[in-house]
């Protein structure tokens, strides 16, 4: 069995592996030329394949006709999309002689869409995964070939629930891959109506609502905590992200004594953003935003919250 691969980021690498450990002859490989200005925290497909000897193709924004006719001419059997950036055109589809399939990261029919890994943890789900699914002209809507669950622990950030579907991923793909190498596609229903689409986020859905429930903030802070851009809020004028936190202890909530005031508080030292549920969050790493990644220091914390 022979297939044309499209691929990028960390699934793409770990599917494409599985694939070649498989025994499957991929032709080709089509992912995504690096962005000078996305953090690149992510291995390279291209580098994989090039190890492997397998020709690369770049694809910026839309697929165009003269790959779409290399790869109609190379006449697969399968096409496989693993985290590759674009929607594939229905032509290209066709070309794969048994089935073109993507790998999702979540258990569809839920969170179809857009960073689905992210939309989890921001809504505070305690399960996801990675679904192998049968492409269509509508995203993420066709039948299920594989899937694999993982845990969302409570404490757990999008990347690290992201590496945790990265293998769920590899785990799918190579269970279902030997009867795949047969030319059998094992299909079950994927029930749209008992699932959910999100759409992408933008970098301002990041804004910390200290007004919001405590779990709500958190799970917004988990959801996009670095390398995503971070979830921030504006203090007198500036801008500040929140790198690392956790849920302040009921004790340690207790003692923030203006109990009407939300937002930040300095108890003995350490910073707290207390919520509109009487709840806080413990803020344990805080940038600037005009310096990401650079930690600011105890005393720069406390000038931040006692100066007027």
């Amino acid at each position: 069995m022979n297939a044309v691969v499209f691929a990028y980021h960390n699934v793409g690498v770990r599917c494409l592996k599985t694939l070649l450990a498989r025994g499957m002859q991929v032709q080709l490989v089509v992912t995504h030329p690096d962005s000078p200005s996305e953090t690149l925290w992510f291995d390279r497909v291209a580098d994989v394949a090039a190890e492997a000897g397998i020709p690369v193709a770049y694809v910026d924004e839309a697929v165009d006709e003269a790959l779409i006719d290399r790869v109609v001419a190379a006449a697969p059997d399968y096409l496989f999309s693993f985290y590759f950036r674009r929607m594939l055109p229905a032509r290209l589809l066709a070309a794969a002689r048994i089935a073109a399939l993507n790998m999702h990261g979540s258990l569809l029919p839920k969170y179809r869409g857009r960073v689905p890994v992210n939309w989890a943890v921001l809504h505070g789900e305690t399960e996801t995964g990675a679904t192998l699914h049968v492409m269509q002209a509508k995203p993420d809507a066709g039948d299920i070939v594989a899937q694999q669950a993982v845990p969302i622990l409570p404490d757990d950030t999008a990347k690290d629930v992201f590496d945790k579907v990265s293998v769920a991923a590899e785990i799918a793909l190579w269970r279902v891959l030997p009867q795949l190498l047969r030319g059998e596609v094992p299909r079950q229903p994927n029930d749209l109506s008992a699932g959910s689409y999100f759409g992408g986020r933008k970098p301002e859905d990041g804004r910390i609502d200290w007004a919001q429930p405590a779990q709500t903030v958190y799970n917004l802070i988990r959801a996009v905590a670095p390398p995503y851009p971070g979830a921030f809020f504006d203090h007198r004028g500036h801008r500040f992200i929140v790198a690392r936190a956790r849920i302040a202890s009921a004790v340690l909530a207790a003692r923030i004594e203006d109990k009407s005031a939300i937002g930040l508080h300095l108890i003995d030292g350490q910073l707290l953003g207390r919520a509109g549920d009487g709840g806080a969050i413990h803020i344990l790493e805080l940038w600037d935003a005009d310096q990401p990644g650079v930690a600011l220091s105890p005393r720069q914390i406390s000038e931040l919250v006692t100066q007027p």
